[in-house]
Order: structure tokens, then C-alpha cells, then sequence
């Protein structure tokens, strides 16, 4: 099975000061189709700064980093945000949604910038926020949703240009335990139903039993690359709240 990403030999240098600090170190790692990965680490152990190349936000200093299997290094800047647009979903610890903008609208910007038509757009936008179990905060500005709401429409927003690949930093450090096992089982969902290759970073550690695998990054080189203990399906159904969200 082709990787939905991989980077290879991966170096990234942020040049300041006299010597510059080196945040990535020779990574390899691969994400594929149908697996929620999550790379947990200390804080300012590369993380994010590895997150954000795989998602073509950063670029690496040096190696390999292969998108959908297209190489992405020594593309230029007018190249990659297509590249971003066809192939990957974001989500934000801090939601990063448009206060001026509802729900609604935050979700058919990222339609509006695939060309799809505003009514194509607005019934999609419909789709997305009920599958997310939100269709009636359709019309709700930002400042009215709580935490919870805005992660849901955040992914929402991420779903809608249909990317294999979903990238998510720390989306359940704002939120309480019983909406982040909600945030969690719709990406598991998406992971395990829909196919998509989902990469967390997270220090949550109450997430750590959704994973099908564990990465630890340390001092920016992988310090383990392990497969998570697999919960039995009888009881992860026992222990997480029944969750209507539906995916399709």
C-alpha cells in the first residue's frame, strides 16, 4: 500500500544566531491510508515543526517529503497551496475559524476555494455540519459555539475539499474529557471508515488508546515508532460515549 505521506532523511534548520537551531534530525516516518497515528513528544521536540512539513506549511531544510506520492521538496511557493488544497485537511488546537464568518460559511470557504459553486457549496456545507452533529449551528457565529462546537465545524471545514489526508495539532487540549472522546472517535472514524491517513500531535494522554500507532519524538529524531495497544472493540464500545456522527 502506497503511503498517504512519507518523508525520508528529513532535516529542518531554523538559521538563528551564530550556529541556528536544528529541529528535525534525519526523520523517517509514513502515515497510510485507514491509521490514526499520534506523535507525542516534549514540548519542543519537533513536533508541530514536523507536523507542518508534512502538511507543505514548512519547508524542510533537506531530505524527502512525499505527498499522495508526489515529492514536494523543491516545489515553489505558487505550487504548493493546490498541492495542500487537493490532498490534506487541517484542524487547530485553536480552531482557527473566521469570527466574522457562521459556522456555515467557515465551512463553504474551503468549498469556495476548489471552485465549487455557492450552491454546491452551501448543501455541502448543510452535509458536512449534520454529520458532525451541528446542522442546527448553521447560521452561528464562532463567539456563540463552545469549544466543542468550533472543533466540530473546524473538522468539518477540513472534510469538506475530501482529503486522504487529515493532519490535526492538539485538537482536544481545550476542550473536557467527554467532548474530546467525541473529537476522537470522529477521527478514528474517519481513519478506519473513511480510509483517511490521520496524524495527530497531541500531549493528551487521555487520547493515547484511539491510536494504531504511537511515534515519540524526541530532541527532533523518533525515539520509538510503535504499534498501540489495540483496545477490544466490546470494550472501547463500553467506554466511550454512543456517538451519533455518521460519517459518509
Amino acid at each position: 500500500m502506497q503511503s498517504a505521506i512519507a518523508v525520508r532523511q528529513l532535516i529542518k534548520k531554523y538559521d538563528e544566531g551564530a550556529s541556528g537551531t536544528l529541529a528535525l534530525r534525519g526523520v523517517d516516518l509514513e502515515a497510510h491510508p485507514g491509521e490514526l497515528l499520534l506523535l507525542m513528544g516534549p514540548s519542543g521536540s519537533g513536533k508541530t515543526t514536523l507536523l507542518s512539513i508534512m502538511g507543505c506549511i514548512l519547508t524542510a531544510t533537506s531530505g524527502s517529503v512525499r505527498v499522495a506520492g508526489r515529492e514536494v521538496v523543491g516545489l515553489s511557493e505558487k505550487q504548493l497551496p493546490a498541492l495542500r488544497l487537493e490532498h490534506i485537511g487541517f484542524v487547530f488546537q485553536g480552531f482557527n475559524l473566521f469570527p466574522t464568518l457562521t459556522a456555515g460559511e467557515n465551512v463553504e470557504l474551503m468549498l469556495d476555494l476548489k471552485g465549487i459553486s455557492t450552491a454546491k457549496a452551501r448543501k455541502r456545507a448543510h452535509e458536512l455540519l449534520e454529520q458532525v452533529g451541528l446542522r442546527e449551528k448553521y447560521d452561528s457565529f464562532p463567539s456563540d459555539l463552545s469549544g466543542g462546537q468550533k472543533q466540530r465545524v473546524a473538522i468539518a471545514r477540513a472534510l469538506a475539499g475530501d482529503p486522504g489526508i487529515i493532519l490535526a495539532d492538539e485538537p482536544t487540549a481545550a476542550l473536557d474529557s467527554h467532548t474530546g472522546r467525541n473529537v476522537m472517535e470522529m477521527m478514528t472514524d474517519l481513519a478506519h471508515k473513511r480510509g483517511r491517513a490521520v496524524v495527530i500531535v497531541t500531549h493528551d494522554s487521555r487520547v493515547v488508546d484511539f491510536a494504531d500507532r504511537i511515534v515519540r519524538i524526541e530532541d527532533g529524531a523518533i525515539a520509538s515508532n510503535n504499534e498501540a495497544e489495540l483496545v477490544p472493540p466490546g470494550l472501547l464500545a463500553q467506554t466511550l460515549p454512543q456517538a451519533t456522527m455518521g460519517l459518509v
